[in-house]
């Protein structure tokens, strides 16, 4: 199982980071070990101290396919969910300043939790028009829809699959909308799609 990530994907996202907006989609991937265990809390790890919440609509791929016509990508997944891409901004940074990689700053342990339900795509009249949101100790934080997107679902299946064949279990993490932060210890993150709660989770 593989979990494909798309960066600067909304733009103002993109521009509160300062980021140069990208003239294709930007890929990269997190190891299963990311994954977190449904209704397991957010461990803060000791090598970073700005660990950033960055909400996503989830697409969970239902079957393999390679160089996908985008008029046939919405085939390819079954069911959206929630996620939530931790990154740790100052090991980010570091690497971004330097020209490196930064997998270890979107990789490690726990940095992608995950709803702990599936909406079936059949229950959503217009893909292009989703709301989703997250709330910090109450507090919404990040808002989205998929309308905003500057790469559709479609747009990304197409454009991962000319690279990276996609198998029945992946998942997509479809990028963040503004509002990313910091999060702290004892914090509460609670994410849900359209008004419906599907993912909350403990800083601890």
């Amino acid at each position: 199982m593989k979990i494909l990530c798309i960066g600067r994907n909304y733009a103002e996202h993109i521009a509160e980071l300062n980021n140069e907006t990208p003239d294709e989609p930007v890929i990269f991937t997190k190891p299963e070990t990311a994954l977190l265990q449904r209704g397991m809390p957010f461990f803060y790890p000791d090598f970073s101290t700005d660990i950033h919440h960055e909400i996503e609509l989830v697409l969970r791929v239902s079957k393999n396919g390679k160089n996908i016509d985008p008029k046939f990508a919405h085939t390819y997944f079954d069911a959206i969910g929630l996620g939530i891409d931790f990154t740790a901004r100052d090991l980010q940074s570091k690497a971004k300043s330097k020209g490196l990689p930064w997998d270890l700053a979107k990789g490690f342990d726990g940095s992608a939790p995950l709803s702990a339900t599936f909406k079936p795509v059949a229950d959503f009249a217009d893909l292009a028009n989703i709301n989703f949101r997250l709330e910090v100790n109450g507090e919404v934080k990040q808002q989205g829809n998929s309308g905003m997107m500057l790469h559709n679902f479609a747009a990304q299946i197409a454009y991962i699959s000319r690279f990276i064949t996609l198998k029945m279990g992946d998942l997509i993490f479809t990028g963040t909308p503004s509002g990313v932060g910091p999060v702290k210890i004892g914090d509460q993150l609670t994410g849900y799609l359209e008004d419906e709660k599907l993912l909350e989770l403990s800083v601890k």
